[in-house]
Formats: C-alpha cells, structure tokens, sequence
C-alpha cells in the first residue's frame, strides 16, 4: 500500500506545492501560473467591456422593435442579452480569481468594448448589427484564446465556452437576416 502511494505522487513535489500553497493571498492563482495575470486581467476587462455593450444593444432592440411578426426576433434578442450577461459574470469572476478588478466603469464602457453599440430603428439594421458585433466578439475571443495557449487553461476554457455560444448567436442572426 505505501509503494502505491509513492507511486500515485511521482514526479509531483508534494511538499514543494503544499508550502507554496500557504499564500493565502493569492487565492487561486498558484506558483504554476504561467500566464502574465495583469495582461489576462486587461484582455478579460476588455471582453467584459464587449459583453456590456452587447448586453445594451441588444436590450434596446429588444424593447425597441415593434410589430407582432417581430415577436419571434425580439424573443432572440431578449435571450441573447440574457445569455450576454451570462457571459459578462464568467468574465468578472474569472477577473477577481486571478485577483484583478472588473471594469464596470460606464464612462469608458464603449471605449473599451471591441464591439459597437447600435441605435438602429429598423429591424433588419437592429439583426445585421447584432451579427457584426457577434462576429467581432467570436474573432476577439478566437485571438485571445491563440494568445493564452496553454498558459492559463481555465480562462482558455471559458473562453472557449464564450465563444462557441458567440457563434450560436451569430448563426441565428443569419438565420434571421434570410
């Protein structure tokens, strides 16, 4: 039996990572870390900046599209802004785990954002304009998820998650546009 558990620690320095493990302060960001935090943290605030963004665009055209045969679409853009925020909480929990600062600031929010906000009255503008912010944020994601590689696999792996449903949401705003 003690062979067995040397053997299931081999090549693991238990004691090394134990009393790595008593700062406290890091909270979940361990001595394996190998992404640089600060640079994660801003590319993080600026995907949060995005989701926002499209979180308010999207509420707008929900409330603003008129006509019951819109009723479907403004179904869509109601659960896509609500999927948005889904995202947007990922984002800033993941900030504060790796012990940064979510940037909610408002009067630099579209600044910040990689997508635009849109005013549009017409809903086949308010559609097209969603699937051009859908499409920034799926190439967003795509190249911060080639910057990470593998060197902060749990922000890699949201990421991911973000992105697959960023192009859920792009496929259904073509889908509309036809």
């Amino acid at each position: 039996m003690h062979k067995d558990k040397k053997a299931a620690h081999a090549g693991i320095n238990t004691a090394e990572i134990r009393a790595a493990a008593t700062n406290v302060s890091d909270g979940a960001v361990t001595a394996g870390y190998k992404a640089e935090r600060k640079e994660v943290i801003a590319l993080l605030n600026g995907a949060l900046a995005t989701e926002l963004v499209c979180i308010l665009r999207y509420k707008r055209h929900y409330y603003t599209a008129t006509g019951l045969q819109n009723s479907p679409i403004k179904a869509e853009f109601l659960l896509n802004a609500q999927e948005e925020q889904h995202h947007a909480d990922l984002l800033a929990e993941r900030i504060v785990q790796l012990n940064g600062h979510p940037d909610l600031n408002p009067a630099t929010l579209t600044a910040r954002s990689h997508a635009e906000y849109d005013d549009s009255k017409d809903i086949q503008a308010m559609i097209k304009a969603n699937l051009i912010a859908e499409r920034v944020a799926i190439e967003s994601y795509r190249q911060m998820i080639e910057m990470l590689g593998d060197t902060d696999p749990t922000t890699r792996q949201m990421l991911i998650g973000i992105m697959a449903e960023e192009e859920e949401h792009a496929d259904e705003m073509r889908d509309l546009l036809a």
